[in-house]
């Protein structure tokens, strides 16, 4: 039951008018033993304002309800609009999760990136697939890197005042010409100023830049790496850290993009370049400041480096050390493996082609117990138009095309980064259950080292 206070008039709630366009936040579920759910929310109602205020999105939602004191206007699943008031601790959570993060528009990119991977997908697939965001709040909360082209004096002012650190940017070069040439945006050459503006305002990032073949790489990428760095100092360290990523180009990509693909020759080529630089670093500013992502190790087929190079692992969402990390989980997990399993098990255990000499020795190792055989399948992408490609790439025609008459076993185990996520969806729309007819086998879905050890091993 809803426990309910009255308002004499609707303007106690105080809204502003600039807040009218922001949709009520529906809520998908509720913790349970919650607040929220001894209240009586339920999955489906949705939140109008909070002491008055229409939050924008999470970040708003979370500054508002840190408050002892909530009145809270609710909009319930039958379109019942219910006021609420409710006394808590100072910053305890209420317990509600909700269906998205953003509760107003989500800001779309306003740049034309050759190397964009949303415009080198195939047409008619879930719309989702296909939006631009360049959104400062996702990247906040979610570590989604964005440009900075397309921020309103509102939107740098929100980032000061509630402090919205760290932010994820795609840097890519820091000559304001390439920058504007690899954008297509002349707003784009200002990034040096902007990242200043952050220093004033002490807000940290993280970089990113995308090595674009004759572009922005060579005496362009060194400048941008150093350029970067003089932002982190002794006595405030603004730019975190860099992730030099190669550009990655599928067989949808628009016709005379001007790009040019990653070699192994290049890769290595660039990899003695970072990594010189990365020495430099290390003496003057005591980090390595930059690193490279794990493709290029694999696409040059050279070592990874060691797991204490990455130090803290800054970027290791943006695929820097991934693999160095998750082979480190794994070492620590087979250290006492079992002689035997308990009951005979034959399976297969699905990666993109371009890790699968990385894990090897592993699937080496859990193979000397006896009753266990594990086939290591490192797949190219047909959708993609790759033969070396990542795993959280591969798509479900990419399995049944690659699994095709192969010995399979009694199951097949892929890991969860090829799904979307909380779905059985893969990148192609296609499904668990379509997959599994055509290659008739059994599909496990698996979600990290433990779990991948605990599951096969059993």
């Amino acid at each position: 039951m809803w426990q309910e206070i009255n308002y004499k008039d609707s303007n106690d709630l105080l809204i502003p008018k600039s807040t009218y366009r922001i949709k009520p936040a529906e809520i998908e579920s509720v913790e349970a033993n919650s607040i929220a759910q001894e209240i009586g929310f339920e999955s489906g109602d949705s939140i109008i304002s909070i002491n008055g205020k229409k939050p924008r999105d999470l970040i708003d939602y979370q500054i508002l309800i840190s408050e002892e004191i909530l009145d809270i206007s609710v909009l319930d699943k039958h379109h019942e609009i219910h006021n609420i008031n409710i006394e808590k601790d100072l910053d305890v959570n209420l317990g509600i999760n909700f269906k998205d993060a953003l509760f107003d528009s989500i800001k779309q990119c306003n740049n034309k990136c050759p190397f964009c991977f949303i415009d080198q997908q195939p047409s008619g697939k879930r719309k989702s697939l296909y939006i631009k965001d360049d959104d400062y709040r996702l990247s906040f909360l979610y570590g989604s890197y964005l440009t900075l082209t397309n921020l309103k004096k509102e939107d740098w002012e929100r980032i000061a005042i509630q402090k919205l650190s760290p932010l994820f940017i795609s840097v890519h070069a820091t000559d304001p010409d390439t920058r504007e040439k690899l954008l297509k945006n002349k707003k784009a050459g200002v990034i040096l100023d902007q990242i200043s503006w952050f220093e004033q305002n002490s807000i940290q990032i993280h970089a990113q830049i995308v090595v674009c073949p004759d572009i922005n790489d060579g005496d362009i990428l060194e400048k941008s790496i150093l350029e970067l760095s003089q932002f982190y100092k002794e006595t405030s360290q603004t730019v975190l850290s860099v992730a030099i990523v190669p550009v990655g180009l599928t067989k949808f990509r628009p016709k005379h993009d001007g790009l040019k693909s990653i070699s192994p020759k290049y890769a290595k080529k660039i990899i003695k370049q970072v990594e010189r630089i990365q020495s430099s670093l290390q003496i003057t500013l005591g980090t390595h400041f930059c690193w490279l992502a794990d493709e290029w190790y694999l696409i040059a087929g050279t070592n990874l480096p060691s797991y204490k190079t990455y130090e803290n692992m800054p970027q290791e969402s943006n695929g820097v050390g991934t693999i160095r990390n998750f082979l480190e989980a794994l070492k620590k997990k087979t250290q006492n493996l079992p002689k035997k399993v308990k009951k005979p098990k034959k399976v297969s255990w699905i990666v993109g082609k371009l890790v699968y000499e990385a894990l090897i020795p592993i699937v080496k190792k859990l193979n000397l117990i006896h009753g266990l055989t594990i086939n290591l399948y490192g797949l190219p992408s047909i959708y993609w138009g790759q033969d070396q490609v990542v795993t959280g790439l591969l798509t479900g025609e990419d399995l049944i095309y690659g699994l095709k008459n192969k010995d399979l076993g009694e199951a097949v185990y892929i890991p969860s980064i090829m799904l979307k996520i909380n779905t059985d969806l893969f990148l192609d729309d296609k499904n668990i259950q379509e997959v599994e007819n055509q290659i008739n086998t059994k599909i496990h879905v698996l979600d990290d080292s433990n779990d991948i050890i605990n599951t096969l091993i059993g």
